[in-house]
């Protein structure tokens, strides 16, 4: 049986495949189309799925979309009406895209999937896929289960648990009290693009003080004893207005909104370190209502909230659960993958084959290319290339690089799905070198220099840099490097302040530590990783460092390279080193130069 799981019209368009409750492919459209967080209906994904699989639509048997559009167009109308006759421009623009495409889904699955299709389409409720992809694909028999996001028909939060093949939601909070909405809200705030800047403020917060956490809780949002909350909405605008908040907000903390030009403030640091600090209180909330309510030793994460890799190691950290599974792709990519699992285990109630670890393949789900596909791109363009066909010796020779300095593009295997890289559209460097985090933001991928990078560690070897050393194969949990690894120095908050933090070396791996001694940990096995393993052993054996930087291979604005092609363009338009695809090594110095490189750099604002 063939499911194809859809994710439309909101954020960061998916689609997934699924064959008897296997995951064949999965990926989001802007990996496609090249244009970031691309919300369209997913055409190109879900070409690419079927022909991952050598599959048409005329076998699909269901598809699954991961929402109720009538839900969701039914809260835009009794949204307006409680706050009509305010709101009426915001409305007409939401109308005018709900009229043209969003209500209209069916017909659209039936234009991309042709006459021949012939299978069954399903609706899942929005945060049932949440869960059912966290669920499902975990290691977990049973376990709590809490999702969290922006807004999903209504629900923006719920709680519930899974158990074998069954999934059950028990108490939601409902729209307009959201805290994925005052994690954007403050992000407008802040100056940055909401639903893609939030992970910016993240990486903001630990270079301010959390001062304003208590005028959090004590104006903007009410925590409860049950886990739920309520948000004064005086304070926002995004009921009805075209922006996040209103006067009020900008009153309350004495600011006007940051435009994303402006020099950052240590206001903006301690308003970054004050959100992240009351989601984590709320999250942590979340989790302990999770635990008491299904008594369950285990925990599965899902929606955009889960990707905040802070909340989600405090609450690994305090020890409710025995362990947490997080979905890779836990924004509404991931819902593709929620809905399919949905029809075939519980419209069909097809029992689950658990693995040990987890069943998402490391989440490498995307388009692959074999060294020919590779060979063949680069021979047509003339680019300059040494072939290593042993993987021993290509691992060999790129912790060699690494160790002399160098800044690797690394293309190999089945693109990930999801926003982390996992070591198959990496960019990789040495964590030693202190300069390294600066050159990689500035140089590389042409972004603000406060951005940290995240590690990535021989899961054998975890231990011996960071505390307490569990599992994270998905980038998703933060962990504290372990003090007998950290550069003694005074309390630097107290000298220095905001982005001068960033000359301070903290650790013995300084590029992958954070201002307060965390880094987004990703644990790399042979099992789930296999070569990208031998990458971190080959540079282990060579340094005695277990640890490289691991960022994702695109440039600002861009999606992560997905083809040869988006790889050697951000390769040609960087001042990135060297370029392994595949087998084939490039080296910039041999390339001949690219033409549109000095138009691009401007464009992008990198020069």
């Amino acid at each position: 049986m063939y499911i194809l799981g859809i994710s439309a019209f909101y954020h960061d368009s998916s689609a997934c495949l699924l064959e008897n409750g296997k995951i064949i492919a999965a990926a989001q459209e802007e990996r496609f189309s090249r244009l970031k967080h691309d919300s369209r209906f997913p055409g190109k994904a879900i070409n690419y799925c079927l022909k991952e699989a050598g599959i048409g639509s005329r076998n699909l048997d269901y598809v699954a979309y991961y929402d109720k559009p009538l839900l969701s167009f039914e809260r835009l109308l009794e949204t307006y009406l409680a706050f009509a006759p305010n709101g009426v421009r915001s409305f007409y623009k939401a109308i005018n895209a709900w009229l043209s495409r969003k209500l209209f889904v069916r017909s659209e699955i039936y234009k991309c999937l042709g006459n021949d299709f012939r299978g069954k389409i399903l609706f899942s409720r929005h945060h049932l896929s949440h869960a059912a992809s966290a669920f499902f694909p975990s290691p977990f028999r049973e376990a709590a289960i809490l999702t969290a996001d922006g807004v999903g028909e209504w629900a923006t939060t719920t709680i519930g648990f899974g158990s074998e093949n069954d999934v059950t939601l028990l108490k939601e909070v409902n729209f307009p009290h959201s805290l994925g909405l005052l994690y954007s809200a403050f992000t407008y705030v802040l100056g940055f693009r909401v639903n893609s800047g939030e992970y910016k403020v993240m990486g903001l917060a630990p270079y301010g003080e959390p001062k304003y956490t208590d005028l959090i809780f004590k104006h903007l949002i009410d925590l409860r004893e049950d886990g739920s909350f309520w948000m004064d909405m005086r304070y926002f605008n995004y009921c009805a207005g075209l922006y996040m908040t209103s006067g009020k907000f900008y009153d309350l903390f004495g600011i006007k909104p940051r435009k994303p030009e402006d020099e950052l403030k240590k206001k903006d640091f301690d308003l970054a370190a004050s959100l992240q600090k009351a989601t984590e209180i709320v999250m942590l909330n979340l989790a302990g209502h999770a635990k008491e309510t299904t008594k369950k030793d285990n925990l599965c994460l899902a929606g955009g909230v889960a990707l905040n890799c802070v909340a989600n190691g405090l609450i690994k950290r305090e020890g409710l659960f025995k362990k947490i599974f997080i979905q890779p792709a836990s924004g509404d990519a991931g819902g593709a993958l929620g809905a399919a699992f949905a029809v075939w285990h519980l419209y069909h109630g097809k029992m689950r084959e658990i693995s040990e670890s987890d069943s998402q393949m490391g989440s490498y789900l995307g388009p692959g290319f074999s060294n020919h596909e590779v060979k063949s791109y680069l021979d047509g363009i003339d680019a300059k290339y040494t072939y290593i066909i042993d993987d021993k010796e290509l691992a060999g020779e790129i912790a060699r690089l690494i160790n002399e300095g160098n800044v690797i593009g690394l293309f190999r295997g089945r693109m990930e799905f999801g926003p982390r890289a996992l070591g198959a559209r990496s960019i990789l460097g040495d964590p030693r070198d202190p300069e390294m985090q600066t050159r990689l933001n500035m140089k590389i991928k042409f972004r603000e220099s406060f951005r940290p990078f995240a590690p990535s560690v021989m899961l054998d070897h975890t231990s011996e840099y960071f505390n307490p050393g569990d599992e994270s194969p998905y980038m998703l949990l933060t962990e504290y490097v372990r003090t007998d690894q950290r550069t003694d120095m005074p309390d630097m908050k107290a000298i220095l302040t905001g982005l001068e933090l960033l000359k301070v070396k903290r650790s013995t791996i300084p590029a992958v530590t954070h201002v307060d001694y965390s880094a987004r940990l990703q644990t790399v096995s042979p099992e789930r990783n296999g070569f990208y393993y031998e990458v971190l052993k080959a540079f282990y054996d060579l340094t005695g460092c277990p640890a490289i930087i691991n960022t994702s291979f695109n440039i600002r604005g861009e999606p992560i390279v997905c083809t040869p092609e988006d790889a050697y363009r951000c390769f040609m338009f960087t001042d990135m080193d060297i370029l392994v695809m595949e087998n084939c090594l490039l080296k910039k110095q041999e390339q001949t130069p690219m033409p549109g490189k000095d138009e691009y750099r401007k464009f992008i604002g990198a020069d």
